[in-house]
């Protein structure tokens, strides 16, 4: 395998749509990903906004 076929390979497992924390598939998790840089849901965004422990 080449280096590229690497670098495509992580960008597909991070754009997986699959959130860290609920494990849900959602599409604002790659929204998120793209403005926050971590790979939660919106439900999981609010909940860590509103009870940050």
């Amino acid at each position: 395998m080449t280096e590229d076929e690497n670098i495509i390979k992580k960008k597909d497992k991070d754009l997986d749509d699959i959130c860290d924390e609920c494990k849900n598939k959602d599409e604002s998790v790659s929204q998120n990903l793209i403005l926050t840089g971590f790979k939660i849901c919106k439900s999981c965004r609010i909940s860590k906004t509103i009870f940050p422990i």
